[in-house]
């Protein structure tokens, strides 16, 4: 839910998302979190620490039920995640999906129910479901999901969020539910501030740099581009299609939506 902050002018169109009716935890489980190191790149750096969280993506621990304890923020993802606890004492994260609560089981394996939470083969699956994270790799952003469409011989057909309908392996496993946080897209921050501490450093206009650093640059006074729009490394910006021509999973893909 997006709240609206008040105060200066400058944070005037600031908002935030407010998780107090779904987040039931403000520290992570210190056994599932590792220091996460800095790493100084191209308009990146200077962020706050944080630890990364060990999220449990490809649910492999099968035909255990797992209650959840907690729902917590994850500063690394959009998406919330959530903690649970296997009778073997065993504790593990999972990206949580939408309507999943304190107190519910759930479970990964071949013969899983298919329910919210639950972690089951794509061939096991009815058509017209919803899932996400889709064997560990697919899907797993704030708000995402993808719908089963169709199946045949050793192929599951999904249309994902973007409608594009493509091809899964029926042995894939995936997770029932929408992700949860589906309002993340709609945050404004609202000031810079707010976005140098998530590491965001400035960026300087192509025109406003010189020839050497980008191919929009050079000139004399406030000139334009006078070319396509371009990367800092030459390749078209906008417009033109950058996916490889013969990329291996082109196979795959039936509809680019």
């Amino acid at each position: 839910m997006l709240k609206k902050y008040s105060g200066t002018m400058l944070r005037r169109f600031m908002t935030g998302l407010d998780n107090r009716q779904v987040l039931t935890a403000s520290e992570p489980e210190k056994s599932l979190t590792r220091i996460l190191p800095k790493i100084a790149s191209r308009h990146h750096g200077g962020r706050e620490k944080r630890l990364y969280r060990l999220i449990d993506f490809k649910r492999n621990k099968y035909d255990l039920a797992g209650k959840v304890m907690s729902v917590e923020y994850d500063p690394n993802r959009t998406a919330n995640i959530a903690l649970l606890y296997y009778p073997d004492g065993e504790k593990r994260y999972i990206l949580h999906p939408e309507g999943l609560k304190v107190g519910d089981l759930v479970v990964s394996g071949q013969e899983a129910e298919v329910k919210l939470g639950n972690s089951l083969p794509l061939a096991k699956m009815p058509v017209g479901t919803i899932i996400h994270n889709i064997n560990g790799q697919m899907i797993r952003a704030a708000g995402t999901s993808a719908t089963v469409l169709a199946r045949e011989g050793n192929y599951v057909t999904i249309k994902l969020s973007s409608g594009e309908t493509r091809l899964v392996n029926k042995a894939y496993f995936a997770t029932v539910g929408i992700l949860g946080n589906v309002d993340w897209k709609n945050v404004n921050l609202g000031k810079a501030g707010r976005s140098r501490h998530m590491g965001r450093r400035p960026e300087v206009r192509g025109v406003a740099q010189n020839p050497r650093t980008h191919p929009h640059g050079g000139g004399e006074g406030r000139s334009g581009e006078g070319m396509n729009p371009k990367t800092p490394w030459g390749k078209p910006a906008r417009g033109n299609k950058t996916r490889k021509k013969k990329k291996y999973s082109d196979r795959f893909i039936i509809n680019h939506g």
